[in-house]
């Protein structure tokens, strides 16, 4: 076309050269706006929107699917969203809880009525078939790229096998966990129908694995639930949800919540089981707030039972069909107990810390929190009522084995990556996987990390550490002087530290604490401090932690984190017995003993700093004289230099001080190596105190190597051993001592306490 305009253009007894020029490019433009308009067709097509059909089948599984129909909903330009409801939804006497779904704002594409009323075996089985009737019309008419089923109800088998007929991607969530009913079977079976799965905890992932589905298509997202509830367990009307529910007398931790299902496996032991329960509750003598049992087989009799024994007239009863999810999650957040065979037991009790009594063997082979006592062989009322006698008015620690609050942004991240032109058909990873599954795999495995704060004197720190000692992201805040101010700015920066690491590809398994002072680590308090922290003495840091970030916390003393980070991470790693010595502002350690650490019976072992090596000494900080940190601390040298310096023998040849410069231990140190002598016997006396100090501790515990860690670890090193090898017995005169290679000590070893022990309760 361009060289016939430019030919037309040059021929004199056609237009003149203008107008063809116009006509050329005029025509070209043309041209360049049809490409144009065909490349943003292209691109439109190839990024349309994703349809994700959800499809609920009662009150249970909708609490784990509403969070993520709302991610879907937040990303219109994403995704398009479509709900079908069937199963008890629709049943009045479960409450019509579709209702629900519409309150929530869901346009509600397809409402199916799949119950078969029995609530027996034959039931439940024509139940699927007749959603296996009904549901291919509804899938046709929708025609969703992808669908989302819950957990292991015989309604999402038939949806299940419906939609894997039809050639529609199924993305399963919750699958890979074991309870030890029909519901293990059907969980699976809906397992290997599914093209994708997004399960909640590392145990689950592994069977998934196990069982040959292919670990690229397997998220660790965590309990979809849990993004709401953790979210809005601590709202401010909570008493009025409770007593709108149980009357206005009933007070918080003075309730029960019962909620116990039919075991479709064992029926009849079910029901007695159920009886002796409410049996036992009516002894008991406490306000309970009771809910229907689901539909499965046995529900009907149960029911019967409830109203033999006139629950619903009771005046200590409240039982109800429903219960909206955010009342339902205050109810459980501040119960006393909460008894029965429902999953909420054992998975989102444990994220408030609420005590659970599980009964009978519906719940066998979940994961629990120590929250959690099992009556396995449930077979008397005397026993389940011993139970709630153990159980009720405790609180534990808050449990985050089945999630930690963003599940849903990872679940929508993964149906980001899934390719719809990817072949439909389902490969198997034959044969079993490998013992260590861990790949650096975006979306699939986060690296397993522990949250660690640092309480010093001057600033206060929190990092994100890795398994392996990598220090992903830390942050820095002067610590504030009043407690209040403190412990707000503790919270933020660990909150903070949390939302990001999401972003970072980080799972927190806990948060470690290292501060100074006397600690119990069994309780999490701060029984006395140093003077470097003002008000901080009987503090408890693991409640208020735990309660805010919804994870375990572990609180030690500085001293004895130096020490573990050096077990986990540096000199001391395959090292049965060893000391760490801190040599910094004060004198401090921990003792690895047998690979244990060592506290004593009221937690002031290894106060290496506060061992008397004279009697007539300088006076120390703890109130005695002649101890270690009062001759070789930072706080000491610091003292010497300011002495020597009002006396004006600090000056030597090449040391220049200001005027207005502040006078440290440095000056100190700087001045002894370019000769001053005054200098020198301030740091021979120093060096002469801690190398006592440790030769005592080698004739106490015999260790087989000393760490010295800390800012003048490096200076005194030399010295000490050359102490060790004049004055210790001969038999200890060998004892290496090295000087750590750890960067953050007090981080690493607040971290390790988290890391050493969730990867032991995982094992």
């Amino acid at each position: 076309m361009e060289k016939k305009l430019i030919s037309f253009c040059q021929n004199p007894h056609h237009l003149n050269i203008r107008k063809a020029q116009e006509i050329y490019y005029l025509t070209m433009q043309r041209c360049r706006e049809t490409m144009e308009r065909k490349n943003t067709a292209e691109i439109n097509q190839c990024k349309r929107k994703v349809r994700v059909c959800v499809a609920t089948c009662n009150r249970a599984d909708y609490s784990k699917l509403a969070p993520i129909m709302f991610g879907i909903k937040n990303n219109p330009e994403e995704f398009e969203l479509e709900v079908v409801v069937l199963g008890s939804h629709l049943i009045d006497d479960y409450g019509n809880t579709f209702r629900m779904i519409e309150q929530d704002d869901f346009d509600i594409g397809s409402k199916l009525h799949t119950i078969v009323r029995g609530e027996d075996e034959a039931a439940m089985v024509e139940s699927v078939g007749l959603a296996l009737v009904k549901l291919p019309d509804v899938l046709q008419r929708l025609s969703p790229d992808i669908l989302v089923v819950h957990g292991d109800r015989f309604d999402a088998l038939a949806l299940a096998t419906a939609a894997a007929l039809m050639n529609i991607r199924i993305l399963h969530v919750e699958g890979g966990e074991v309870s030890g009913t029909i519901d293990d079977s059907i969980r699976h079976a809906i397992t290997k129908l599914a093209h994708y799965h997004a399960c909640c905890t590392r145990r689950a992932e592994q069977h998934l694995i196990a069982m040959c589905e292919d670990h690229s298509r397997i998220l660790l997202a965590g309990c979809p639930s849990y993004d709401k509830l953790l979210s809005n367990n601590h709202r401010d009307d909570y008493m009025d949800i409770i007593r709108s529910w149980l009357g206005d007398k009933v007070q918080e931790s003075d309730y029960i919540v019962a909620l116990q299902h039919p075991v479709t496996t064992d029926i009849q032991n079910s029901i007695k089981i159920y009886g002796l329960m409410l049996d036992a509750l009516i002894s008991f003598n406490k306000k309970t707030l009771i809910l229907f049992p689901n539909i499965d087989a046995g529900s009907k009799e149960m029911v019967r039972v409830m109203r033999k024994k006139g629950i619903e007239q009771h005046p200590n009863f409240k039982a109800v069909k429903h219960i909206p999810f955010d009342h339902f999650i205050q109810m459980v957040s501040h119960a006393g107990c909460m008894i029965g065979n429902s999953s909420c037991g054992v998975r989102e009790a444990g994220a408030f810390g609420t005590p659970v009594i599980n009964l009978g063997s519906r719940q066998t082979g979940r994961e629990t929190g120590e929250n959690v006592l099992h009556v396995r062989d449930a077979d008397t009322q005397d026993k389940i009522y011993h139970a709630l006698e153990l159980q009720f008015g405790k609180r534990y620690p808050c449990s985050k084995i089945y999630g930690d609050g963003n599940a849903v942004p990872r679940i929508l991240k993964f149906l980001r990556t899934i390719g719809l032109n990817e072949p439909l058909q389902k490969t198997f990873c034959f044969p079993s996987v490998k013992e260590c599954i861990s790949q650096d795999i975006d979306h699939i495995l986060e690296t397993q990390s522990a949250l660690a704060v640092d309480l010093g004197g001057t600033n206060l720190r929190v990092a994100i550490v890795g398994m392996r000692g990598k220090i992903v992201k830390k942050y820095t805040q002067p610590n504030p002087k009043t407690f209040e101010a403190r412990m707000q700015l503790m919270l933020k920066m660990c909150a903070d530290a949390t939302r990001d690491a999401v972003s970072l590809n980080c799972r927190i398994l806990g948060v470690g604490v290292s501060t100074g002072g006397r600690v119990n680590p069994q309780e999490g308090v701060v029984l006395h401090s140093t003077k470097l922290i003002q008000e901080w003495s009987s503090v408890d840091l693991r409640t208020p932690l735990s309660d805010a970030l919804h994870l375990p916390v572990w609180v030690d003393n500085d001293g004895n984190c130096a020490a573990l980070a050096e077990k986990k991470f540096g000199h001391g790693k395959g090292v049965e017995n060893f000391v760490t010595v801190i040599t910094g502002t004060g004198i401090g350690g921990g003792i690895i003993q047998n690979n244990e650490l060592i506290h004593g019976t009221t937690f002031c072992a290894a106060e290496l700093g506060h061992i008397i090596v004279s009697l007539e000494g300088p006076e120390c900080s703890c109130g005695s004289r002649g101890c270690i940190e009062a001759y070789a601390s930072g706080n000491a040298l610091q003292r010497e230099a300011k002495r020597l310096q009002d006396e004006d023998l600090l000056k030597v040849e090449g040391l220049n001080i200001k005027q207005a410069e502040s006078i440290t231990a440095i000056h100190l140190i700087n001045a002894a190596r370019l000769g001053n002598n005054s200098a020198n016997a301030v740091l021979n006396k120093a060096s002469t105190a801690l190398g006592m100090g440790i030769v005592n501790i080698l004739h106490i515990v015999n260790p087989t190597l000393v760490i010295l860690s800390g800012v003048l670890a490096s200076y005194y090193h030399a010295p000490v051993q050359h102490i060790i090898s004049q004055r210790a017995l001969q038999s200890a005169q060998n004892i290496k001592v090295l000087t750590s290679e750890l960067e953050e000590p007090a981080l690493l070893g607040a971290a390790s306490m988290v890391l050493d022990y969730t990867t032991r309760r995982s094992l």
